[in-house]
């Protein structure tokens, strides 16, 4: 297995890196992927693999055992692996966006020396406990409370949803919770370092999903859950703020992920196309299938000038939420589309679990909905627009 060189940071290292998790997509990823999504099965030999190359620690420095590069790599990785497969490519994008990066943004040097270097390794797995149940958009509806107790604090509630929060490695959960009122009667709302194996601290069984049928999504709940107070992470009060921050990053992540969906999408119908014949000839001599996919092949590549344009102003320091939420909008529509428009290039056998594209088709569906509706990207774009 080739690993990822330390700080990806050159145009020549970032080509390099996306060689490199091409190569492993396809030659690791795609044989074996079709029958563990069958069997809704976790690939932690594939998690493993990843951990060993070096892309759980992709945007983490040196010193916390990452390999000192940027989101920017990041992003490139996810997108060749989303390429083959999304649950793969999901994993390593909650395992970085929403387990590490809180820890690695706003944690103390003790939290991550504590944590990240596994995570990074990909030895363990980290998670971000924000939605709840009736809550959805309005992370702000948050119920879960945390209480000072002495020097510990207990936490009520429960979560949903929360991708990477059961599995075998699972080492943390950073929860946000209500931790008292602010001056202006709105809840204050903090994030606390929950480990696994906490007494009072349970997921439920993973649930039964359309799509990413190979990543692990559970429902959390916390009773009576004591943590020292150290595990606050970042200031007390800050944490719904916090969690904006890293959505925002996030949102470029999945607008990659969802490029790679869309270009895998194409890369299927190309190859099907040359080989499947109707009425005597390949089915990609008809103009019906070269239009179709031509409007796919338009759609990848404008997602992915979005996200790389969203990352870019990212990394230099620029103000990127409104192009963060066009990257996402744009890039998850463009999954969406191309997911369809592949199955019926397939015919019947889209339909089938055989071809990749029925899978793409179940897995796209999320891209709109997670870190961030549709609705939620636009009505983001319209507040920057000063409406």
């Amino acid at each position: 297995m080739t690993a990822v060189e330390s700080t990806v940071t050159s145009p020549e290292e970032y080509e390099a890196l996306r060689a490199t998790v091409e190569d492993f997509a396809r030659k690791e990823v795609a044989p074996v992927i079709g029958d563990l999504y069958i069997r809704e099965e976790f690939p932690y030999d594939l998690v493993a693999a990843m951990g060993g190359m070096g892309l759980f620690g992709l945007p983490i420095s040196e010193s916390y055992g990452g390999m000192g590069g940027d989101y920017y790599a990041l992003c490139l990785a996810l997108e060749e692996l989303a390429r083959v497969d999304s649950s793969v490519a999901i994993t390593l994008e909650a395992g970085v966006s929403l387990g590490a990066m809180p820890i690695y943004r706003f944690g103390t040097d003790e939290q991550r020396a504590r944590w990240l270097p596994d995570i990074a390794a990909g030895r363990t797995l980290g998670a971000f406990g924000l939605t709840e149940s009736g809550g959805g958009s309005d992370a702000g509806a948050t119920r879960t409370t945390a209480k000072l107790d002495g020097d510990e604090w207990v936490i009520n509630g429960s979560k949903c949803f929360i991708t990477n929060s059961g599995t075998d490695i699972t080492s943390v959960v950073t929860v946000t919770a209500v931790t008292g009122e602010k001056s202006d009667g709105k809840k204050e709302i903090s994030a606390i370092l929950v480990p696994s194996g906490t007494p009072g601290f349970s997921v439920s069984e993973k649930y039964s999903k359309v799509g990413w049928n190979c990543s692990d999504t559970r429902e959390l709940f916390f009773d009576d859950v004591r943590v020292p107070v150290g595990n606050l992470l970042g200031e007390k009060g800050r944490g719904y703020a916090q969690f904006l921050s890293i959505l925002d990053e996030g949102r470029i992540a999945i607008a990659a992920l969802s490029v790679g969906l869309a270009q895998g999408c194409v890369d299927e119908s190309l190859r099907y196309a040359r080989e499947r014949e109707a009425f005597g000839h390949p089915i990609g001599d008809y103009q019906a299938i070269q239009f179709k996919i031509a409007d796919m092949e338009v759609r990848a590549h404008t997602a992915r000038l979005a996200w790389r344009h969203a990352a870019e102003k990212m990394l230099r320091g620029e103000p990127f939420k409104k192009e963060a939420a066009i990257a996402k909008l744009v890039a998850s529509n463009a999954a969406m589309d191309n997911s369809r428009d592949a199955t019926q290039v397939f015919g019947g056998y889209g339909f089938m679990n055989e071809y990749p594209v029925g899978r793409f088709y179940r897995d796209a569906k999320i891209l709109e909905i997670g870190e961030g509706t549709s609705e939620v990207q636009r009505m983001l774009i319209a507040r920057h627009l000063g409406l």
